[in-house]
């Protein structure tokens, strides 16, 4: 059973479960789209935070592209500039990471500059509609708490399913353990899809410690909490997930280097 987003820690499965070490595969930023471009960096090593560049920026429409004066023949047909990102593609993501580490602000950002409909569903919201009995995440980690995550996540699930059935994209975030395969990343495709998209948002550990300080009420961990979550949430390196290190991106930055992973993963690209 995994937490969301200022939920307690659960405890750790049992040493021998196996993460996703053999799952699917998406490639992150940076993999070659033809010959010629740069072949993608290594993967990090697991505790050392290598963010990948921002996207490149747009290029320039083709020459000849809307430079003919009216009334002259150009004497050739000009093509548009390609499409970049995701487009109005109808898909579901998964954002994982730790507190602090900014999954709802980029996932509304994300889904609110997409131009289809896109639905964002924060599992934290959903599980903070229980008002009357709510176990409050700073009380631990036992069954009530087990429980509520459980239902929100169903909850969750079925919402993303019925977007999907008609033809809205939607994007949830959870902070989901990859030494709980089953329970996490594994439930969510069973609740959703097999076709989720999952990518791991993981900044550095100062960075999601200063955002967690920021936060009030039950949402926000003591520190130790913290970074044992952001401890367990290394282990996704080398699970074949993207993996974004936004410590030195702004949102709307993060949100572009998403939408650029998202691209690649539809689009069929071999992994690196």
């Amino acid at each position: 059973m995994q937490h969301g987003m200022g939920a307690p820690l659960p405890p750790q499965e049992p040493a021998g479960r196996t993460g996703w070490a053999q799952g699917p595969h998406i490639h992150a930023p940076g993999a070659p789209l033809q010959g010629g471009h740069p072949p993608v960096p290594p993967p990090p090593v697991p505790g050392h935070h290598q963010p990948y560049p921002p996207p490149p920026a747009p290029q320039g429409p083709p020459p000849g592209w809307g430079g003919a004066p009216a009334g002259q023949a150009t004497g050739h047909i000009t093509v548009p500039p390609p499409v970049t990102g995701t487009g109005g593609a109808t898909i579901a993501v998964l954002l994982i990471g730790p507190a602090g580490a900014g999954k709802t602000t980029v996932a509304r950002h994300w889904a609110g500059r997409r131009p289809v409909p896109t639905a964002h569903i924060s599992l934290d919201d959903v599980r903070e509609w229980v008002v009357s009995g709510f176990a409050d995440p700073q009380s631990g980690w036992n069954e009530n708490s087990e429980a509520q995550y459980r239902l929100a996540r169903r909850t969750c699930g079925f919402a993303a399913r019925n977007f999907l059935a008609n033809g809205i994209s939607c994007i949830l975030d959870d902070a989901v353990f990859p030494d709980w395969p089953v329970v996490g990343l594994g439930g969510w495709k069973r609740h959703v899809g097999p076709g989720l998209l999952p990518v791991v948002l993981l900044p550095g550990l100062d960075i999601v410690l200063e955002r967690n300080a920021e936060r009030s009420g039950n949402r926000r961990l003591a520190d130790e909490e913290v970074a044992a979550i952001h401890g367990r949430m290394a282990g996704w390196y080398g699970s074949g997930l993207p993996i974004i290190d936004n410590s030195t991106y702004d949102v709307e930055t993060t949100a572009r280097v998403l939408d650029d992973v998202l691209a690649r993963a539809i689009s069929g690209q071999p992994p690196a």
